[in-house]
């Protein structure tokens, strides 16, 4: 059924990396939350960290909008699922306004994003260096595309009064409204390191304070009461609303969950913080009931479980505290050759190794992993190349890969992903009923990867129930 979304919407956007988005779409998140406005968070593009920080702001999860893997069809829809019900939403971009997925033109670029909602874009200028010429550079982004609607800008890192004088001047010539004005504040900078910002799970505390400060920052230097109001000028966005489905067969009565269908375990805390919220969604929606451990403390898999999804993080920055964790590997080694259906990303790839940075992991592969200096990223259009619990073979899907680590060799003798663009490899392992792979994807444009896993998860409950 297609109905209408008038939920208010704001796309915080730049004309580069390292403008200070982040800085200023939490810090709107949680300033109009504590005003007791029910706000949505949304991110433009693959990242998992930055959706971390949006739930701590506004203590809904945080939720991605990606037109490359999930398709622009589905861009609307997964919007109008997250902000139902809520007051406000904040959509932070990814990269500059006009940056998206290389070679593809406006594909996946936050611009891209904003005219498939139809929202208003704020544009965050890091305005250390310069003065007059903010107004040229303002004037570029808004004239570019016709189609995206700059309703004004946040000048960050001004360095005094006179700066900002300087720079308002220039912007009303150009007759852009500024909407805010944050001063240089580096106690609130948040730590990073090889792939980006330090995720919340490995800094609370810290990242409570840092999104308090952020909140106080953005309350002080931004006009609120003007970026709430440019916000209720969406129009409303005409669309059906993505759900993750009715139950499908993935809720065998056999199963162990405790709703009757087959229990998932979901790997979590500090070193596999990387999910989509709606992975979680679309396998409750198969029956399955969703419990999360944590391979850092848990010395056990959670009692009957069924299926084990092991998704992205940072196992190489806890390398020994896993390897130490000697009883949860074995474990795992052992619900993988019991014949249990695996699913695991990236992080979940190096846990399942023989050993990263020479330190035993679970043995489930016969392969090695180790750090690298390489980074590797960028979009991938991928085929499977062999059944597995989690795709039939010809199953087509969009991608990720964002990693600096290296696994050797690179794919097993039934490979996960044939890799079709932008180059033709072959990645992964399936082993079993083991599905291993760089590759992140998004179980939103496929949900019968979801549905296919927890119908695995269901028949090896099934089969596990009927052993005397």
């Amino acid at each position: 059924m297609v109905i209408s979304s008038t939920v208010p919407r704001l796309v915080i956007a730049a004309p580069s990396s390292g403008s200070g988005k982040t800085t200023v779409a939490t810090g709107l998140m949680a300033a109009f939350a504590e005003r007791g406005l029910a706000v949505s968070p949304h991110k433009a593009g693959p990242d998992y960290i930055d959706p971390g920080y949006h739930a701590l702001a506004t203590g809904r999860p945080g939720r991605n909008l990606d037109a490359f893997m999930c398709g622009p069809e589905l861009v609307a829809s997964l919007f109008a699922h997250g902000a139902a019900g809520c007051d406000l939403a904040v959509v932070e971009g990814v990269m500059g306004l006009y940056d998206g997925a290389a070679g593809r033109g406006e594909l996946a670029s936050t611009a891209q994003v904003a005219k498939l909602l139809r929202a208003p874009v704020v544009l965050v200028v890091d305005a250390s260096s310069q003065s007059r010429s903010v107004a040229a550079l303002v004037h570029g982004f808004a004239s570019f595309d016709p189609q995206v609607r700059l309703g004004g800008v946040i000048l960050n890192k001004v360095g005094s009064d006179r700066h900002e004088a300087m720079l308002r001047e220039a912007l009303e010539e150009a007759g852009m409204p500024v909407l805010g004005v944050l001063r240089r504040a580096p106690q609130v900078a948040t730590p990073s390191r090889h792939l980006g910002l330090v995720p919340v799970a490995e800094r609370r505390a810290d990242a409570l304070a840092a999104v308090a400060a952020l909140a106080d920052q953005v309350r002080q230097g931004c006009d609120l009461d003007a970026l709430l109001a440019l916000a209720r000028t969406a129009p409303p966005l005409a669309c059906e609303a993505w759900s993750p489905g009715p139950a499908s067969s993935g809720g065998a009565p056999n199963g162990k969950g405790r709703g009757g269908g087959p229990l998932i375990a979901v790997a979590g805390g500090p070193a596999f913080t990387f999910s989509y919220a709606e992975h979680a969604e679309l396998l409750r929606a198969a029956g399955a009931e969703v419990v999360t451990f944590d391979p850092l403390n848990d010395e056990a898999l959670p009692p009957g479980t069924a299926g084990l999804v092991i998704g992205g993080g940072f196992p190489e920055v806890y390398a020994p505290e896993l390897s130490a964790n000697e009883p949860l590997r074995a474990a795992v080694a052992a619900f993988a050759a019991a014949g249990g259906p695996v699913a695991a990303e990236c992080a979940g790839l190096l846990y399942l190794a023989r050993s990263l940075d020479g330190k035993p992991m679970c043995g489930v592969l016969d392969a090695d992993a180790r750090m690298s200096e390489r980074l590797t990223l960028g979009y991938r259009e991928a085929v499977a190349v062999s059944d597995s619990p989690l795709a039939a073979t010809g199953t087509r899907l969009r991608g990720h890969e964002f990693h600096r680590t290296v696994v050797e060799p690179g794919a097993g003798a039934r490979p996960a992903w044939g890799f079709t663009h932008p180059e033709r490899r072959v990645e992964g392992f399936v082993q079993g009923n083991v599905h291993a792979s760089y590759l992140h994807t998004h179980w939103a444009a496929q949900p019968s990867v979801a549905s296919r896993f927890a119908s695995a998860a269901a028949d090896f409950a099934a089969a596990a129930a009927a052993r005397p």
